[in-house]
């Protein structure tokens, strides 16, 4: 199977670029378009000469290392005017065509890319340490492009056409692909990419990076190893789901954790890991799993832990639920701009999945479910930080009553562009510290008078 596309793959290269190049020139011009024409001409050389019965044959990192050698030797054999580094570029964007992602590739190896955003052929930026950045990667034309949308979709067994112009998958590596073309998108194919790093981020690599003080992270250990129902709450990109995977790695690891997601993103380290995923519809409109269902299956399947990647609609009862019914130390994500907020999306979500459940009783079963609420944001100089650590304490007639326990404060921006601010502790001691005292974690009186300027 992995042959036969492979011999795809290579044959849709051919295809692309045939009748494209011009004859062979003795001077090699170092500007775009010269160097463009003699990628294209070495290319399809390299693509005439191939046996695509050994590259079906062929393990796809054997054939890469193969055809890389060929490659520089033609290259060589050409005498063109390129330093090594020029060189190694010509030979590697080749390869990136034939084998990979064209002009993807370099963005999909760089580990500082965050997302990646393709604004039709010619325009594509990245994130990088939370900011975006406009690339000087390219492609071919609108052809060019689609037939790279084509690749990765096709590689996870989905089509996008006219009557299905938008897609949305997890690629090979993990990264969510999200792709949308004409007629809906009105200025061409546009696709975003969001990538989610080899290497997962520890809770000391977030103290490092003042995402959040080490006395506010021991407490948020304390809530989870105590088997407290957090909520993170926060806008795209704020840094929600890197904060569940550290807050995941707090669990103990005699336990058994369920995590339920749209995408695959979490990195859990604990060996006792059942992961689940959603499933779009297939081309029949058939088939269908969504996170309510996955949520309803996991309570047969005895978790000590649930994890939800993000709360989104109907699953929302039926996670505040489970959290009711001996299912504590749950977590799970929220879009949401603040801890209000994120309680006002939960009575909106439980509404739609129990129209006849009246506003009080929506309240009530949330206020008995969770316990802390984290709230997390992106900053204006691309950092993402903990502003507020929010306790849910119970009801006041028809409201729900929360006390804030920890807070950031913006002060103001320096000359670097850098936001600075202070992390303090409101005074208030919350309730739950009764319940980590009965784990034997104990927080110390300073814990409530901390404040430290960032």
């Amino acid at each position: 199977m992995g042959g036969t596309r492979l011999i795809d793959r290579v044959r849709g290269a051919q295809s692309r670029f045939r009748n494209e190049t011009g004859t062979s020139s003795v001077a090699f011009r170092a500007d775009t378009k010269e160097f463009e024409r003699i990628k294209k001409e070495l290319q399809d050389e390299l693509i005439e000469s191939l046996d695509f019965e050994q590259v079906g044959q062929t393990p796809r990192e054997e054939l890469a290392d193969r055809l890389r050698v060929t490659l520089t030797e033609r290259v060589e054999t050409r005498q063109l005017p390129l330093n090594r580094m020029e060189r190694e570029r010509l030979v590697e964007e080749i390869l990136d065509n034939i084998l990979g992602l064209g002009p993807l590739e370099p963005l999909l190896r760089d580990p500082e890319v965050s997302d990646i955003m393709i604004n039709g052929p010619k325009v594509v930026y990245v994130e990088r340490k939370g900011k975006l950045v406009k690339t000087n990667v390219t492609f071919n034309d609108q052809k060019h492009l689609m037939q790279i949308i084509d690749r990765i979709v096709a590689a996870v067994g989905r089509r996008i056409d006219e009557t299905t112009p938008m897609v949305d998958a997890r690629m090979a590596d993990g990264s969510r692909f999200n792709a949308i073309i004409p007629p809906l998108a009105l200025d061409g194919a546009c696709v975003s990419i969001r990538r989610f790093g080899t290497v997962p981020i520890h809770a000391e690599d977030l103290v490092a990076l003042g995402s959040v003080p080490r006395p506010i992270l021991e407490v948020l250990r304390g809530a989870v190893r105590s088997a407290l129902n957090i909520v993170i709450s926060g806008g795209t990109g704020s840094g929600k789901t890197t904060l569940l995977n550290v807050l995941s790695s707090f669990i103990p690891s005699d336990e058994r954790i369920i995590t339920i997601e749209d995408s695959a993103e979490l990195q859990l380290q604990q060996e006792h890991v059942v992961r689940l995923e959603t499933r779009p519809p297939n081309l029949e409109g058939k088939g269908m799993v969504t996170p309510r269902d996955l949520v309803r299956n996991c309570l047969r399947m005895r978790p000590d832990r649930i994890i939800l990647g993000e709360v989104r609609g109907a699953e929302a009862i039926d996670m505040l639920q489970a959290m009711n019914t001996g299912h504590d130390g749950s977590l799970a994500t929220v879009h949401a701009n603040s801890a209000r907020d994120a309680l006002a999306r939960f009575e909106t979500m439980v509404g739609i999945g129990m129209p006849n459940m009246s506003d009080k009783s929506i309240r009530e079963t949330i206020a008995r479910a969770l316990d802390v609420i984290v709230q997390v944001d992106r900053l204006s100089d691309g950092s993402r930080r903990i502003i507020s650590v929010t306790e849910v304490t119970g009801m006041e007639g028809p409201v729900i009553t929360t006390q804030d326990i920890f807070v950031f404060e913006q002060k103001t921006i320096d000359e670097n562009g850098k936001v600075r601010g202070v992390f303090r502790a409101t005074g208030v001691r919350p309730r739950f510290a009764g319940r980590l005292a009965s784990n034997g974690i104990r927080l110390s009186p300073e814990l409530f008078r901390y404040e430290q300027e960032v």
